[in-house]
């Protein structure tokens, strides 16, 4: 059918036609006139068959120019994809000045994104996360949709979408025009079609099988023996228009990092990356400012790139329309192109279904000889159902983790061994010098082994005896302590008959102060009597000033008296008062009447 017999506004047929199309694509033919008369439409149709112009000319022909609401909306599971829809849709519109379209996606600033709804857009194109952060700012309005599309179902339930797309599906009009369009159709997708759509019209093409232009071979080896295949067809020829598919975005950048040490001229594109950086990447690949880029399948359905010359799977995809749509990214425009896929042991049974899928066998490509022997290649079960993808990349972190761990255990252990091993001092390497020549060395003392010794911490103590048990035990050394207390005595004696004129009025000071201090309104009796007591506590060091009521002393706890060279008035008191004639109460009254205490 030609765009010429199509029942649309003179518009939209001089859109198409500066666009160069004139003839409608299967799906096209299919789904344009059903969605034109309303009707909810699930379609099945692999990437590259024209879905974009199958459901934007519907949307655009019903849009009204002059409106001020939102009357459709797109979703897309990637914003690459988003944006390859955004830009065909202002294609369709040059003519439709009124017509306003806006592109919300994750990883761009959303203060633009709210400006530009703010014009109050007709169409918005977005992916599902960033749809549902705008409706939780109620920076966007879905009362007035009309028709709603999902491109590339699929893709969005395995990228986890699911509840956005629940989300958004309840904020919008019971009345809405519900259009699916799915690469394959899973029982998920059944299932969500069956609560979204009402008694939609299916319409379902065959997966076209891959250009006959495209070269496919293949290589049986082991896991380990991929990047030398690698290596070794980067070093057959100068290629410089290659994409590299992976199942992860781990070994993505894994990839990337070992094809960077052999000097390749290469990118990587994952959904780590930013919308900056991965608008930067695409850019300098189609300009040819990178020659290889390892991506996942982020990019294998939606991206027109027309020169690539070689595709390789390093890993087998485990759909076979998955295969068809990586490898379709070759051979465009009527070019040659080569797609090679690495299939390990455990990859055979998926890769064989690939092959009775495309009813031929694939070219299998002998290893090169210094990449070593290939398994054999033979048909083989179903592999067991194992764990998810995410549990297997969640496994292998756990797994590197634990290396690294053990690794720094390891060099924590080494470091510790090497601080507590003792430096040899100089004397140590002159001796071990010495003994060079064949006689035995001495171990030095301080390095000889010592006798082990008890563990340190909290030891369980022994029942001390009652105190009264332990005074009733004779002491040892009681007689000569005796003897050692009247030497000190008879030394003290000498001492103040010595020292008694020298330091007389020093001591009166000192003495006087601290009866006056401690006995002052007692009387000078009682005053000396408490200074005598004090004399017989340990001795501390004693301030003194000669200015007026300055004195001070200070005191210790129960210690034995420290003697010393110079003379203290405290010796005097240490010894009891024998007779009334040691005119210790003359001595203590003088600074009581010096200080007006007595009289």
């Amino acid at each position: 059918m030609l765009y010429s017999e199509l029942q649309c506004s003179d518009a939209i047929h001089k859109a198409v036609e500066r666009m160069g199309f004139a003839e409608m694509t299967e799906i096209q033919e299919k789904t344009i006139p059903v969605m034109m008369a309303g009707y909810d439409v699930i379609a099945k149709a692999p990437t590259g068959t024209g879905k974009t112009m199958a459901f934007g000319i519907p949307i655009i022909e019903h849009i009204e120019p002059g409106s001020e609401e939102t009357e459709a909306v797109i979703l897309a599971p990637t914003r690459e994809l988003a944006m390859q829809i955004t830009a065909e849709l202002r294609d369709l519109c040059v003519y439709l000045p009124g017509v306003r379209i806006v592109c919300l996606y994750g990883g761009a600033p959303i203060g633009k994104q709210i400006d530009a709804l703010k014009k109050h857009p007709q169409i918005v194109v977005a992916t599902p996360g960033r749809l549902s952060d705008h409706m939780k700012r109620r920076t966007v309005k879905l009362d007035n949709v009309k028709t709603v599309v999902l491109d590339e179902a699929d893709r969005m339930l395995d990228m986890g979408f699911s509840e956005d797309i629940l989300t958004i599906a309840r904020k919008l009009p019971q009345n809405v025009q519900t259009i699916m369009f799915s690469a394959t159709m899973p029982d998920k997708i059944e299932d969500l079609a069956k609560t979204l759509l009402k008694n939609p019209v299916e319409v379902k093409l065959a997966v076209s099988k891959p250009a006959e232009k495209i070269q496919q071979k293949a290589y049986v080896c082991y896991e380990t023996q991929k990047m030398a295949i690698l290596k070794d067809i980067f070093k057959a020829g100068d290629l410089n228009r290659v994409i590299i598919f992976s199942g992860s975005k781990q070994k993505v950048k894994q990839i990337a990092a070992s094809l960077k040490r052999m000097k390749v001229n290469c990118g990587e594109m994952h959904s780590d990356l930013d919308q900056a950086e991965r608008d930067e990447m695409m850019f300098q690949f189609k300009s040819g400012q990178l020659d290889v880029i390892v991506a996942t399948d982020i990019i294998s359905r939606g991206i027109d790139i027309d020169d690539i010359a070689m595709v390789v799977n390093f890993d087998v995809p485990r759909d076979a329309e998955d295969y068809v749509h990586r490898i379709g990214r070759t051979a465009r425009a009527n070019r040659d192109g080569v797609a090679i896929t690495l299939v390990s042991e455990q990859d055979q049974y998926y890769f064989q279904q690939i092959e009775k899928f495309l009813e031929k066998t694939v070219e299998k490509v002998p290893l090169p000889e210094d990449v070593g022997e290939a398994p054999e290649y033979s048909q083989s079960a179903r592999p067991a159902k194992g764990k998810s993808a995410k549990s297997r990349r969640r496994e292998a972190r756990d797994q590197q983790s634990h290396k690294d761990k053990k690794s720094r255990n390891r060099q924590n252990k080494q470091r510790a061994e090497k601080a507590a091993k003792p430096q040899p001092r100089e004397a140590d390497k002159a001796d071990q010098s010495v003994a060079k020549d064949g006689q035995q060395q001495v171990q030095p003392q301080d390095q000889q082994p010592r006798e082990k010794q008890p563990r340190r911490g909290r030891q369980r103590r022994e029942p001390r005896e009652p105190r009264e048990a332990r005074d009733q035990q004779p002491q040892q050394g009681d007689a000569s302590r005796d003897q050692k207390d009247q030497k000190e005595r008879k030394d003290q004696k000498e001492r103040r008959s010595r020292g008694r004129g020298r330091g007389k009025d020093k001591g009166t000071e000192g003495g006087g102060q601290q009866g006056g201090q401690q006995g002052g309104q007692k009387g000078s009796q009682q005053g000396g009597q408490q200074a005598q007591s004090q004399a017989d506590a340990p001795k501390g060091k004693k301030k003194s000033s000669r200015k007026r009521g300055r004195g001070r002393g200070k005191q210790g706890g129960d210690q034995a008296p420290v003697h010393s060279t110079k003379y203290d008035i405290r010796e005097d008191y240490a010894l009891p008062q024998k007779n009334k004639d040691s005119k210790l109460s003359e001595l203590v009254k003088k600074p009581l009447k010096w200080l007006h205490i007595i009289k």
